[in-house]
């Protein structure tokens, strides 16, 4: 028998005999090796083949422009830039936001660019103006099939065009065709939003980058069927994320150049004494007009990488206790309600049962874990002897810190204090998981003697959030859920509606600095009891169409927020509700709010946003989703609304491009938001629906199989021997 031996290094290894198992399992590693290789090839293949007209030396750039390391020897890759101007207005409690988007082509080529960007994930996206040189076109709002249709013919044909489609509430994505060689397209976005108040603390927040999301569940094979025209992400689609190559724009490496840089400018008209106005992530200048109305700007180069956020307060209380705005169309009356609750000084009666659910994933590594970990550890030394409490940490599995729900006393704080200690960020975001943990049995039957509570800090990177809204509202049973964002773009989206399953409330944490003030906060709210069983009624019986319906549980210091249509007139409206069973209630003129209407433009609008909200929410109670689409749709028809069912499409009446000339296409990476490391959110195939999962699938199903030909065959001898 002949013996082969090799050697390589200091281990030896022998092979007695030709037995066929032993010789497929080398086979099938080095297939393995093959096809991860074949994987890495065909996805880098895929970017060079939407890139290589792009790709310059150094040597031949003569001015200055945008240039990516393209890991391709010593070439560049070109990129169209892009560059943002932000103009938001403050009235009241309304913000209007108009958002330029310069596209310009540097290329000698014909371009088309599509960009990932967030909004607000309660902003009604209301126009769109497509200009070329000194031309202006009107974006219309169609169904969403229609408006893709439209594009796409004008794309093809050689017309200038733009397409705006929202992708979830709060990811957008445009498409830009036909940019001439040395040209530049600007598309101007317009779109509502809302200042939040809790606390006494005013706030707006305008996002700046998309986070890259946490995609579960298994690839699905998409055989021949083309490319849509706005894919072109990082993931794959998956079973649980049919959409996951829309939601995951390609994002800028560690050590590349961050890109997209952005002007912003705000002005404040309160409509009462501002004091305490702050940017608190960004240096901005800062020009007081009046006690009233305030101006701010960024004070320097600025790059879309992490969210802005203002915040600031009333300076002659620190409650507002009404505000109501109104806006007529037709027969019809619009109105914005904002009424803040009296502060009862009463602690629940019951003893608590806290779940606290920590995100340990890669996409939380950096500065985002610290600022959990540090929330995490206030929340658990502010618990009370009487309480008791639980630790689920989650990455791609989710467990808990401990074998029982231990009560508060100190001992038990400070073992959980090491345990937290002991925790580092990596992996995917198995949300679900641990949901399903932190939710148990879905009646409700827990510990009935405790006020449950479930406490889950994240930054939300997930894909599936509609499948998780779902588990919420079917396991939340007597529980409730309060999400704390962290980090410097949260996926504002899944905090704050899985916040509103959960009959909960949730908040942000963006900075190490913020966490003893906002869990301190967090933590008066779990404290104090809900305000329940609301209802916003006209007083001479009229109808109305209210949204939130219906309206949720209010903690403390969170105020009444509503918007309502009726018929003209709308006389007195009654609030009334419950405070631990005593009943609470209060009367609204709204023909008061009339004189007040000068920040009312916008009501309706913001009305249908609301109704449209409630409409997809309803989901993921089992409504129908032809049903939902058919009103949702009419709605954002109505009142000229992006929706998931609505697109916003202009197109340039004459033809721009030649036909003899070809369209090259670009996908525009975004950056990585500040704080994240990208080895922790890229670093392995297991952590997000890329295709590399399925290379890895194929190989271990070979490596198993050449095991059990191993075990069949019998093979004579396999020594390895290591001196």
């Amino acid at each position: 028998m002949k013996k082969d031996t090799r050697t390589t290094g200091k281990t030896t290894v022998h092979f007695e005999g030709g037995d066929p198992g032993t010789i497929l399992i080398i086979v099938y590693l080095a297939a393995i090796v093959f096809f991860v290789l074949l994987g890495s090839f065909s996805q880098a293949g895929e970017a060079r083949a939407q890139s290589d007209w792009q790709k310059v030396r150094m040597d031949d750039v003569a001015g200055g422009e945008l240039l990516v390391r393209s890991g391709d020897g010593d070439l560049y890759a070109r990129t169209p830039l892009l560059h943002q101007q932000v103009d938001i207005t403050i009235h009241g409690m309304i913000a209007e936001t108009v958002l330029r988007q310069r596209f310009k082509n540097d290329s000698d080529q014909w371009l088309e660019a599509v960009y990932v960007f967030p909004l607000p994930e309660e902003s009604g996206v209301t126009h769109m103006r497509m200009r070329v040189g000194d031309r202006v076109i009107i974006g219309r709002i169609k169904e969403k099939n229609d408006a893709r249709k439209t594009y796409l013919k004008a794309r093809e044909e050689g017309r200038k065009t733009s397409l705006l489609a929202q992708k979830r509430p709060n990811i957008f994505s445009m498409a830009v065709a036909n940019i001439p060689p040395a040209g530049e397209i600007e598309v101007e976005i317009g779109y509502q939003d809302t200042v939040r108040l809790d606390g006494g603390t005013f706030s707006y927040r305008f996002p700046m980058v998309v986070a890259p999301r946490y995609i579960p569940g298994s690839a699905i094979d998409q055989g021949e069927q083309p490319l849509s025209f706005d894919e072109g992400g990082w993931a794959v689609t998956t079973d649980m994320v049919p959409d996951a190559p829309e939601i995951t724009p390609p994002v800028m490496a560690d050590g590349g150049e961050r890109i997209h840089p952005v002007e912003l400018s705000l002005t404040l008209k309160a409509g009462f004494p501002v004091r305490d106005l702050s940017s608190l992530y960004h240096g901005v200048e800062i020009h007081k007009e009046d006690a009233q109305f305030y101006r701010l700007r960024f004070d320097g180069r600025v790059y879309a990488d992490r969210d802005f956020v203002i915040e600031y307060r009333a300076a002659n209380t620190d409650r507002v206790a009404a505000a109501l705005f109104t806006e007529n169309r037709g027969d019809d009356r619009y109105g914005y309600l904002l009424v803040n609750p009296p502060v009862k000084a009463l602690q629940s009666p019951l003893p608590r049962e806290l779940v606290f659910v920590i995100d340990v994933s890669g996409s939380m590594a950096g500065a985002s874990i610290r600022q959990a970990k540090t929330a995490l550890a206030h929340a658990i030394e502010g618990l009370a002897p009487r309480d008791s409490f639980d630790i689920i940490a989650f990455n791609s599995t989710a467990w808990n810190l401990f074998d029982r729900v231990l009560e508060a006393t100190d001992e038990n704080k400070d073992k959980a204090l090491r345990g937290l200690r002991r925790l580092r960020a990596d992996g995917g975001t198995e949300i679900a998981a641990a949901l399903e943990r932190a939710l148990g049995d879905s009646d409700g039957s827990s510990n009935r003697s405790r006020l449950r509570q479930i406490v889950f800090l994240t930054d939300g990177a997930v894909g599936n959030e509609r499948a998780l809204f779902t588990m919420i509202a079917k396991r939340l049973g007597d529980a409730r859920l309060f999400t704390v964002g962290i980090g410097s773009a949260p996926n504002s989206y899944f905090m704050t509606r899985a916040a509103a399953a959960g009959r909960g409330s949730y908040c942000h944490i963006g900075r190490i600095e913020e966490v003893e003030t906002k869990m301190a906060a967090l933590f008066e709210k779990l404290a104090k009891p809900v305000m329940t069983n609301l209802e916003l009624v006209a007083t001479d019986g009229s109808a109305m169409e209210i949204y939130p319906h219906p309206l949720p549980d209010l903690y403390h210091g969170e105020p009444v927020v509503a918007v309502f249509k009726g018929r003209r007139p709308v006389g007195t409206l009654d609030l009334r509700g419950s405070i631990l069973g005593r009943p609470w209630s209060t009367q609204i003129e709204v023909a008061a709010g009339a004189q007040r209407s000068d920040s009312g433009v916008g009501i309706a609008t913001l009305w249908a946003r609301k109704k449209i909200r409630s409409l997809m929410d309803g989901l993921h109670q089992g409504a129908v989703e032809e049903a939902v689409r058919r009103q949702v749709t009419e709605t954002a028809l109505e009142h000229h609304l992006v929706s998931r069912y609505t697109s916003l499409v202009a197109v340039e009446e004459q033809v721009a491009r030649p036909e003899a000339e070809e369209l090259s296409r670009a996908q525009m990476k975004t950056n990585l938001p500040q704080g994240w490391q990208y080895t922790k959110v890229f670093g392995t195939a297991a952590q997000t629906g890329t295709r590399s999962r399925l290379v890895l699938a194929v190989g271990f199903l070979l490596v198993a199989a050449g095991v059990l030909m191993v075990r069949r065959g019998r093979p004579k001898t396999m020594q390895v021997r290591v001196p």
